[in-house]
């Protein structure tokens, strides 16, 4: 069996008023959290729910574990789970009886039932308000509660829109772990999320979409890669006469840094120039590290131009 385990290929979703993917290739392997990002309304939740067979795709192809994914046509692969945007359930029924109830119609034996469902609310926090009415529950207790309904499945694919929205921190670190302890086991995970962060801690592939159209599939690594500026932080022996220098070299963007020294943004190329010429003016460097780019600012750094676009369009 082939290590890819989701993939779509040239998916195309439009609307009467939007154009929401175009053209969009995505591949999940297993053992893989792979990142979902985009800013608000880029498509990423209608690929995920093209991906499910809730949409009805107006082209390309999608295969999960091997097999074509037809939309409308019925029940989801064995293996294949997801959480898309916010988990409705039954408010006047426990999580409890919601879980069992989705068990059975997903065709899950009853001599297993009881205590799959038992150690699914157990994994997710939530055995012991498990026999409380799903009424009372908060947002973020409604959100594990999806979580378990896609985890009774025991997936071997997992999608996750956005699974830590409404969470607390422990809890959020939870669903985290479960996330990399899924793809540890061998399955491949599609998160995703606006949190910057988690996905830098989550994921080695990232896939980026802007305005339904894919900007970016690669690694971080080549994520990062791929800016050309590199943050340094650099302390001289004059950090003034080092500013005055850096504002008159080309390629140098430096501010003061609230820890002291200078920040500097510059490609490779750039910052070799500028350590040459604050030698030859006789100013010593005490230390200059260069930092890896967040996550953060690679996705501004690559959606901004769309978007500033896309504000250009809507003043005209």
């Amino acid at each position: 069996m082939s290590d890819v385990f989701v993939e779509a290929s040239g998916v195309s979703k439009s609307y009467p008023s939007r154009e929401a993917l175009c053209d969009v290739d995505l591949i999940v392997r297993c053992g893989e959290v792979h990142g979902l990002l985009g800013p608000n309304g880029a498509g990423k939740t209608t690929l995920l729910r093209v991906l499910l067979g809730l949409v009805r795709r107006d082209a390309g192809r999608v295969t999960i574990l091997g097999r074509d994914v037809e939309p409308m046509a019925g029940a989801l692969p064995d293996g294949v789970a997801g959480m898309i945007d916010v988990p409705a359930f039954y408010p006047y029924m426990s999580a409890r009886r919601n879980l069992t109830l989705l068990a059975r119609l997903d065709g899950m034996r009853s001599a297993v039932r009881d205590d799959a469902v038992q150690a699914t609310l157990e994994r997710t926090g939530l055995a012991a308000d498990a026999d409380a009415k799903v009424a009372a529950y908060s947002a973020g207790m409604r959100q594990r509660l999806g979580l378990a309904a896609a985890l009774l499945r025991s997936p071997q694919v997992l999608l996750l829109d956005e699974p830590t929205s409404s969470l607390d921190p422990v809890a959020a670190r939870d669903v985290r772990e479960l996330a990399r302890h899924f793809a540890n086991e061998g399955a491949a995970v599609l998160l995703s999320s606006h949190d910057m962060a988690e996905v830098e801690e989550l994921c080695s592939t990232v896939t980026i979409i802007d305005r339904g159209h894919v900007v970016f599939s690669g690694t971080v690594d080549e994520l990062r890669k791929r800016a050309p500026a590199v943050p340094c932080s650099l302390h001289t022996s004059d950090d003034v006469a080092a500013r005055v220098i850096a504002s008159r070299s080309p390629g140098i963007n430096v501010v003061s840094s609230g820890r002291g020294g200078l920040e500097i943004l510059a490609d490779v190329a750039a910052l070799d120039a500028f350590v040459i010429a604050l030698g030859h003016t006789g100013i010593a460097i005490r230390g200059l590290e260069r930092r890896s780019r967040s996550l953060e600012s690679l996705f501004f750094e690559i959606t901004a131009p769309a978007a500033e676009k896309r504000d250009l369009e809507l003043a005209s």
